[in-house]
């Protein structure tokens, strides 16, 4: 066996015959809270709150003690992703009205449509994915995702959203006034298949 894995027969048996010392055991068992602290948290707990956790717990340790394990560990905190800008609405492009005003209620689908841009993460990286929901089935008919927030991508989405809904005709479709939304390419889709065009000064997602 010693051959098979490389090692020698006399370091084998020290290894055997080891019996790790109260201080090792005591770094083991604060190891596994530390890192039970740190997983629950989603990895943004550093030495300070992670001490203060741990204390809480009745764990008695040092912030110092904890510092100096997680860097042994090679883990520290995660710092939170700050809010993306995911429109610019200071432009001077050509809007639309508010059409829908607000008013969200339906009775049938295809009567309002409402479109928003958001990011999320995924093992590519952060993406920007814009949608398209129905506001009576409240279900996503459309969406485009790119790592880059260009017009085409709201464009991608309500034609995705007009191919499964057999380009319906007279559909309000409600965004906020980002400038993907005023392009000349988007605009032409509202009016080449009949659809009404409607704007609201921020995102609609976000404060509708």
């Amino acid at each position: 066996m010693c051959d098979v894995f490389g090692v020698s027969r006399s370091g084998y048996y020290v290894w055997l015959h080891y019996k790790p010392s109260k201080q090792e055991l005591s770094n083991r068992k604060l190891d596994l809270k530390i890192k039970a602290v740190y997983v629950e948290n989603r990895k943004r707990y550093g030495a300070p709150r992670i001490t203060k956790e741990l204390n809480a717990q009745n764990e008695n340790c040092s912030q110092g003690r904890v510092s100096r394990r997680m860097k042994i560990m090679d883990i520290k905190a995660v710092a939170k992703k700050k809010f993306k800008v995911t429109t610019d609405s200071e432009h001077k492009k050509p809007i639309f009205e508010n059409i829908l005003n607000r008013n969200f209620n339906t009775t049938t689908i295809n009567q309002k449509w409402v479109e928003d841009i958001t990011y999320i993460h995924t093992d590519e990286g952060w993406m920007y994915l814009a949608v398209v929901i129905d506001l009576y089935s409240r279900a996503v008919i459309g969406w485009s995702m790119n790592k880059r927030m260009k017009k085409t991508l709201v464009c991608d989405a309500l034609m995705m959203a007009l191919f499964k809904r057999k380009f319906p005709k007279g559909v309000i479709v409600h965004s906020d006034r980002g400038s993907q939304y005023c392009s000349k390419q988007y605009r032409k889709i509202i009016k080449t298949y009949g659809l009404i065009g409607s704007m609201s000064r921020k995102g609609l997602l976000q404060s509708e």
